[in-house]
């Protein structure tokens, strides 16, 4: 789902300021201080039990297993995924980081995450600085020639709405011949861009596409009723709608045929290809937590649900 630092940047300032409000019960802290799931024991994350599966835990690789750590890198914030428990705060929490806990849990180690600038995290991973990223990474072909993924959600773009829906927006479809706002130089203005066409042969005419420079621009317009909806990331729709306003303020549109989200491409936890036992072990480990129902929950902790996977692919790229 990543593609630049500066869309990084914008999406994380958007938010900032909704994930400074709101510290779910689901979270945890961070290795400097903030609770985090102890190794072999039991371990509680979104309302679930984790704990270890010994089978698992042999399958790590000897180095691990001694030191009974994986070192993560990731970079902060990006919400839902990476941010801090709340403004001015060290502590971690997000999507990434309480995976990140169930998977240590699982595995019967500790997941210890560090701050890394996006851009640095790859070339960290090859320098061994890191065993693993969980950083909202999209698995694309070029990374995986240095880089093994196992790939936990899939996502695209999403439709944010008033609280309610009082529009009845279920579709893109629903948004030609509308006004609708979205950030300048995105994926998400060009996917309107290219759903002009559609819009035309619909005979609803073509959406009036609202550009601004900032998403939170875009969610001014929509809390005013100047446009009937914002399309943005579906992860940072999904935040926004649960935490603005105490969840009153917007709604995530769920389409049910796309439910990751529109031009969905899957997020991966990247690992260092001189470590295949780890990739491997947590693989194991990421499918046992999706089938026991811990995976969705996290997700669902953070108002994406939806974006979970059911299956924990390697190196699935879509590109």
């Amino acid at each position: 789902m990543k593609l630049t630092s500066s869309s990084r940047r914008t999406i994380a300032a958007a938010l900032s300021c909704a994930s400074a409000l709101l510290t779910l019960s689901a979270c945890s802290g961070s290795n400097d201080g903030g609770t985090q799931a102890a190794a072999g024991g039991k371990f509680t994350i979104a309302g679930k039990v984790v704990q270890q599966d010994a089978a698992l835990h042999k399958l790590l690789p000897d180095s691990v297993k001694k030191s009974g750590i994986v070192r993560v890198a990731t970079d902060i914030p990006y919400p839902p995924f990476e941010m801090y428990t709340a403004a001015g705060s060290t502590k971690m929490t997000g999507l990434d980081y309480d995976l990140g806990q169930a998977l240590g849990a699982k595995l019967g180690v500790r997941f210890t995450f560090s701050a890394q600038k996006f851009d640095g995290i790859v070339p960290a991973l090859q320098a061994g600085k890191f065993d693993v990223a969980m950083s909202a990474m999209t698995d694309n072909k070029e990374r995986q020639q240095v880089v093994d993924f196992v790939d936990y959600t899939r996502s695209g773009s999403g439709i944010l709405v008033a609280d309610g829906n009082p529009e009845k927006i279920i579709t893109l479809d629903d948004l030609c011949g509308r006004k609708v706002a979205v950030q300048a130089a995105t994926n998400q203005l060009k996917l309107l861009t290219a759903h002009q066409a559609a819009c035309a042969r619909s005979g609803r005419g073509k959406a009036d596409i609202q550009t601004f420079p900032k998403d939170s621009d875009a969610q001014l317009a929509l809390r005013s009723g100047k446009v009937v909806a914002d399309v943005l990331t579906k992860p940072a729709a999904g935040w926004t709608a649960r935490t603005a306003d105490g969840g009153k303020a917007f709604d995530l549109v769920e389409d049910p045929k796309a439910p990751g989200g529109y031009d969905a491409s899957p997020n991966g936890i990247a690992v260092s290809k001189r470590l295949p036992e780890l990739t491997g072990a947590i693989q194991k480990a990421l499918q046992a937590l999706i089938d026991d129902g811990t995976l969705t929950k996290i997700c669902d902790s953070y108002g994406v649900g939806s974006i979970a996977v059911d299956k924990a692919t390697r190196n699935a790229a879509v590109d």
